[in-house]
Formats: C-alpha cells, sequence, structure tokens
C-alpha cells in the first residue's frame, strides 16, 4: 500500500507499508532504486516489524522532477517519513544509507538503530558523478521487455529487481527517472560527512561488500566508531541486500534484534 506524503517543499513523495506488527523499520533504496526492491527484504522483516519503504525524490512512484535534489532535502524528506510512522529503525543501500547516515546524525530523536549497507560518511566524489552519467547514458533505453532489461542490469535477483522498477510506456520499457535528476542527485552528495558520522549515539551496522563500492580503508575507519557493529561478506557485489539475501538476512535480523 502507497502512502502519499507532501515534503515540507511540497514535492510529493511515496511512501510505501508493506506490513507487519511491531517496531516500525524504514527502507531507503539507492541512487535509482525504489522501494519495490526491498520486498524481499519486507518478506521476512514483517515477520518481527513494521515494514515501510520510501521512493526518494525523482525515484520510483514521488515526484519525479523535483525542484531540490540535495542532501537536506533527502534528509527532509526522510523526515517527513518517520514523523509519519513514528521513531525507527532507519536501513539504506548507497545513497539511500547516505541519507539515513546524516538523518541519524541530524534527527537523533527520530532513529532508533542504523543499518548503512554499501554506504559511508566519505561519500561520491566527481568520479563517481561522471562515471554514474556514462553509466545511465549507455542503458538501450527503451528496453523491449522486462526480461531484457533484468539481463542488461545484471541478471538473477539483482536484474530483476532493477527492472522491477521500470514503467512500460510506447515503444518498450522505461526507468522511472530521469539521467539528469540522478547525475544531479549524486553531484549533491559529493563531500565527506565523518563530523556527522561522529555525532551519531545509535546503534549502527555496517555492512560492506567485497565486489561494492565501500572502499576498505573508510570500512576500517567507520568500524572505530563506538557503537558500531561490522560485518563484511566477500563474495557479494553492492546490490547486497539483493545478491547475498542470506548473509544479509541474518546480519539485519541479528542486529535489529539486539536489546539496547
Amino acid at each position: 500500500m502507497a502512502i502519499d506524503l507532501t515534503a515540507t517543499d511540497g514535492t510529493h513523495l511515496a511512501l510505501h507499508d508493506f506490513g507487519g506488527d511491531g517496531e516500525p523499520v524504514l527502507l531507503l533504496p539507492g541512487l535509482c532504486g525504489h522501494a519495490g526492491e526491498w520486498s524481499a527484504t519486507a518478506d521476512w522483516l514483517t515477520g518481527t516489524h513494521h515494514v515501510y519503504g520510501l521512493d526518494p525524490r525523482g525515484h520510483g512512484a514521488s515526484e519525479r522532477r523535483p525542484a531540490d535534489v540535495s542532501r537536506a532535502a533527502h534528509v527532509g524528506d526522510t523526515v517527513t517519513a518517520l514523523t509519519t510512522i513514528g521513531r525507527a529503525s532507519v536501513v539504506g543501500q548507497s545513497l539511500g544509507g547516505h541519507t539515513a547516515l546524516l538523518t541519524a546524525a541530524r534527527h537523533p530523536e527520530l532513529v532508533s538503530r542504523l543499518v548503512l549497507a554499501e554506504a559511508g560518511p566519505q561519500g561520491p566524489d566527481d568520479d563517481t558523478v561522471d562515471m554514474v552519467d556514462r553509466w545511465l547514458g549507455d542503458w538501450p533505453i527503451p528496453f523491449p521487455d522486462r526480461d531484457a532489461a533484468a539481463a542488461y542490469l545484471g541478471g538473477g535477483r539483482v536484474g530483476a529487481a532493477w527492472a522491477a522498477g521500470l514503467l512500460p510506456r510506447p515503444g518498450g520499457w522505461y526507468p522511472a527517472f530521469d539521467r539528469d535528476v540522478m547525475v544531479a542527485t549524486v553531484a549533491a552528495a559529493v563531500g565527506a560527512c565523518w563530523d556527522e558520522f561522529a555525532r551519531i549515539r545509535c546503534p549502527i551496522l555496517v555492512v560492506r561488500a567485497g565486489g561494492g563500492v565501500l572502499r576498505a580503508d573508510e570500512y576500517a575507519r567507520m568500524r572505530r566508531h563506538p557503537t558500531v557493529t561490522a560485518v563484511e561478506f566477500p563474495e557479494a557485489g553492492h546490490d547486497v541486500h539483493l545478491d547475498s539475501p542470506q548473509w544479509w538476512r541474518t546480519a539485519v535480523r541479528d542486529f535489529l534484534s539486539l536489546s539496547t
């Protein structure tokens, strides 16, 4: 079920209620992602928690071309969602993890636990912005069907989840986002936020994939934070929640079940 929200600047947001009982958990996808990619996680997490997923501005069913794609705007959207569902554990992957980190630092009263999957305080750099622009520019849009899209986008669970976010239009299947908005979104995240990471006091789970993008030196520095529990999946890729679902399930369930 989708809940329509309005951000403080008037931007339309889509908050998806996956159901379940217990303390709330808010799931934030990465750049170009959508809340539906968390469906496999929600399938087991709803057994112990009330699970929600947010389509970030510019993504999914939220407003496609928002006027503001800054980090502050994304944090504000997360605050809007948390104000609706209550204080929650926040789980973010990649750029969604960066948003979750900043939200926990700036609004500690709203975040009870924090899970950062392939995300950290160093943030993207200018090379990442260029890489994202080139990568999206290479997509053979439109895709003739979702199967072709899934194969192009990596195949398996990862490709299927990405393809599930496409929209049918005359001529084929298209992304539910615009390339220039995605490039502007990642560009707005360039710059480190180690001071804000240091201010977080809630329990933090840091998940690194051996085949991902969270660098070893950044991961090692994050592990020195006093509330961090760190796990590494050597054979997983950047979309660790999709790529290694059993490892992911064990790590997250164990972390969320810890007493404080």
